[in-house]
């Protein structure tokens, strides 16, 4: 045991009653909604970058925290983990996820790092067989070192692509070894700054086949997880190659990767993309590829992703109805890739933001499930689409354009508009709320 977090007690459900600042007020992990238990449902995890390596830092600062653990030792590398699995065990989180970088100490060269994460894995391996957290994920950091600056796969230098290669597999297998339910690729170098040096046809074709070739590798080794994307549109280029769910999937389709690869949707990412966290969340379970998601926030007047932890109920449980609308999580989960505010310098802020983002989750997911049991919003929702139901309608979707158009002369079809009820629905939505 460490002392970091000495006399925080572990967090318990209270109600919304407590007035005990380390307490659950509306995530009880046994109370069963839906026929599940709310822990099963919302599958939380911590995620490491965040939490333990971040320094504190912002676009016009640097360092404000000082940790125990901050350095480049293997010794200091299993005191951040120490750590983190005692908070995970005071939260109750039953998952974290992680990037090698986060991890393990960034060695002189590829095999040195390699080393590094190895002993790391087998140093979790044995955190994970004492206590409750498992892997939700883990994944490569392709974007931090001055080696990516160019990007990774879509690096012009074809000894970078080798170096992120062998990053990645690395990485897979890791995450193989630790029971990782996914694997998640982010690009956030994977674009451009200006076209003027850009071959961008090229860029692309290698980010498909590098994707094509991990994908190859997760079944050459039998990995069970899924891989998933994590879109952003820009930060830190000013394109990225990911920009949201829709030009994922347009990516996955061009490389016949739409049966193969899945997203993990951040809340941030799609409000920089000009999206709502519901919309890209909905867009991907309609095609297919909904996999799991990065729980945060952005701050609306700033003009950074500023990952911070969700504070709003009301918010998330549209994003919470679009997940149950599509049967909940398979392998996925709610990842709380936020961070706290660089000025919050204490552990118990640290426990606290966790205990906070819970709550909201929870609370918002009760509001969604409540109203989907109802079926009454679904019910409206039927009602609008009735029309297609009749015999005549579906085999309209099967005829040539004349015919449809001829049918609307011979029929003399004057169609009259039908209200939405847009604000009818609001009401209700806010009933539950």
């Amino acid at each position: 045991m460490t002392d970091f977090f000495k006399n925080i007690p572990t967090i318990k459900y209270e109600g919304p009653g407590t007035s005990n600042e380390f307490a659950f007020r509306h995530y009880n992990p046994d109370e069963v909604v839906m026929g599940k238990r709310m822990e099963d449902h919302l599958r939380f995890a911590v995620a490491y970058w965040h939490s333990f390596a971040w320094p504190g830092g912002d676009p016009f600062g640097g360092q404000t925290f000082e940790r125990p653990w901050f350095g480049d030792s293997m010794a200091l590398a299993k005191m951040k983990a120490d750590v983190a699995f005692e908070m995970f065990d005071i939260l109750g989180t039953p998952f974290y996820a992680f990037h090698d970088a986060d991890a393990r100490p960034e060695g002189a060269t590829f095999a040195e790092s390699l080393r590094n994460l190895e002993e790391i894995v087998e140093y979790l391996a044995e955190k994970q067989a004492s206590h409750k957290a498992k892997l939700l994920w883990g994944t490569a950091n392709l974007f931090s070192h001055r080696r990516w600056m160019s990007g990774a796969a879509t690096n012009p230098d074809p000894e970078v692509y080798a170096y992120a290669a062998a990053t990645v597999k690395s990485c897979l297998d890791a995450t193989m070894k630790l029971g990782g339910q996914n694997y998640v690729l982010w690009g956030g170098r994977e674009g451009y700054e200006t076209l003027l040096n850009t071959d961008l046809a090229q860029e692309r074709a290698h980010a498909g086949r590098f994707l094509q070739s991990v994908v190859d590798y997760k079944h050459k080794i039998g990995f069970q997880g899924a891989i998933l994307i994590e879109p952003k549109p820009q930060e830190p280029s000013k394109h990225q190659y990911d920009y949201d769910v829709a030009t994922v999937y347009g990516f996955l389709k061009d490389f016949g990767l739409e049966k193969e690869v899945q997203v993990n949707i951040e809340q941030g990412h799609a409000i920089l993309a000009g999206h709502s966290f519901e919309h890209e969340i909905a867009l991907a379970t309609s095609l297919g590829i909904f996999g799991s998601i990065d729980m945060n926030r952005n701050d609306y007047q700033s003009g950074w992703d500023t990952d911070q932890f969700p504070n709003n109920h009301a918010e998330k449980a549209v994003a919470f109805y679009e997940i149950i609308r599509a049967g909940g999580y398979t392998k996925g989960g709610t990842n709380f890739d936020a961070k706290i505010r660089r000025q919050s310098l204490d552990p118990e802020d640290l426990i606290l933001a966790h205990v906070g983002g819970m709550d909201t989750c929870a609370r918002a997911f009760k509001a969604a499930a409540a109203l989907f049991e109802a079926d009454a919003l679904e019910a409206k929702r039927r009602e609008r689409y009735a029309g297609w139901q009749s015999a005549e309608a579906k085999a309209m979707l099967t005829q040539p354009l004349e015919a449809v158009a001829a049918s609307v002369l011979a029929q003399n079809i004057n169609p009259q508009p039908r209200s939405g009820r847009q604000e009818r629905l609001e009401n209700l939505w806010n009933d539950y709320i």
